[in-house]
């Protein structure tokens, strides 16, 4: 899998930012670059780019040159695998082809039909390097300067002239397709031209996923790309937010990490009141409502939102047997049923129908 060089990522920070991105912002960079690189899981397609009609070896040569006006994109998978194990979490595609009104078409793998999905397409910029001087990085540690600029949910026209303005350079970002009854997401390494595997993919079974709407979906993206949450918690947010409810063990063998992992993780969430946690059960649950506003809960039907299960369903076996013990009640006299194995009746009840005599000709 080919890579960017190094120089052409210093480039695009020296370019835009000459008085901040000094000697020591070039180590940082390529410290930075080198820890990414060393995470970032295997690839499932590399991908090429073509900007106006033109194609670009890559997406941060395209940057650097004045003439791309990204009015149009187009990227295509190269030998994607077919739809398969390697897709689980994803729809599988071929290319999106990018229009400058920030809508996209999706070329969907072996459809029945030829027409592309349309989408409306937006970019979150990901794991990134902002140049800053020395000087500039011990304010920031001491807190008299801000985190960093933030993008926000921002169009790809929109992504590429912020990276332009400010040589921030983005390692990888999360491509949102929204559609008319869901958002599709897929991860793109922006460094190693590559389409990223969902990390859920071969770890947490498929039918733990529920589909949200593309109103939530959007509510949650818009909460991912301010920049409050870790990269990490981001992606913790974003897979919670896509099931009725999962333990930290259930986060650590999606993620591949210890237990302790998943409990940091989602406690994490738990105190930013976008998850709530089931101390009987151990499961922790998205909270749906963090990511409507008022407004747009009111607008949305209750089918839209698929409700969370009934806590019952997940308790154990005992439990339930518990329950059906306290709901018990004698059909005759209406009085309850002790617990345990037992008939129909009371034991009272019981009593007085097997002293009655029976029928003429029993036995």
């Amino acid at each position: 899998m080919s890579e960017v060089a190094e120089a052409t990522l210093q480039e695009v920070s020296r370019r835009a930012a000459p008085l901040a991105h000094d000697a020591y912002s070039e180590r940082a960079l390529a410290h930075e670059l080198s820890e990414y690189l060393g995470r970032r899981r295997t690839a499932l397609a590399p991908f090429t780019v073509t900007v106006d009609g033109s194609p670009y070896p890559d997406l941060f040569t395209a940057m650097l040159d004045p003439n791309a006006e990204f009015a149009s994109m187009e990227l295509k998978l190269v030998d994607p695998p077919g739809p398969g194990p390697a897709w689980d979490y994803l729809l599988p595609f071929e290319r999106v082809v990018f229009a400058a009104d920030g809508s996209a078409d999706l070329y969907v793998l072996d459809s029945k039909s030829s027409l592309p999905r349309r989408a409306i397409a937006r970019l979150i910029l990901r794991e990134r390097y902002a140049p800053r001087s020395e000087q500039q990085d011990g304010e920031a540690s001491r807190g008299a300067l801000a985190t960093g600029p933030e993008t926000g949910i921002a169009t790809l026209q929109q992504s590429t002239t912020w990276v332009r303005r400010t040589g921030v350079v983005p390692f990888a970002a999360a491509l949102l397709l929204y559609v008319s009854e869901e958002r599709i997401r897929y991860e793109l390494d922006l460094v190693g031209e590559a389409l990223s595997p969902d990390p859920r993919a071969g770890r947490l079974p498929l039918d733990r996923r529920v589909k949200r709407s593309a109103r939530a979906s959007h509510g949650l993206d818009v909460r991912i790309a301010r920049g409050e949450l870790s990269v990490i918690g981001g992606r913790t947010l974003e897979v919670l937010f896509e099931t009725h409810g999962l333990t930290a063990l259930d986060l650590a063998h999606a993620f591949g990490g210890l237990k302790e992992f998943g409990t940091t993780a989602l406690e994490s969430l738990r105190a930013r009141r976008y998850a709530v946690y089931d101390r009987r059960t151990g499961v922790y649950r998205p909270r749906l409502e963090a990511f409507l506003s008022t407004e747009e809960r009111v607008r949305t039907r209750e089918d839209v939102l698929p409700p969370m299960p009934n806590p019952q369903l997940r308790t154990s076996v005992t439990e339930l047997l518990a329950a059906a013990d306290a709901r018990a009640t004698c059909p005759l006299c209406g009085d309850t049923l002790p617990p345990g194995p037992r008939g129909i009746l009371c034991a009272r009840c019981q009593a007085e129908v097997s002293a009655e005599p029976g029928p003429a000709g029993s036995i």
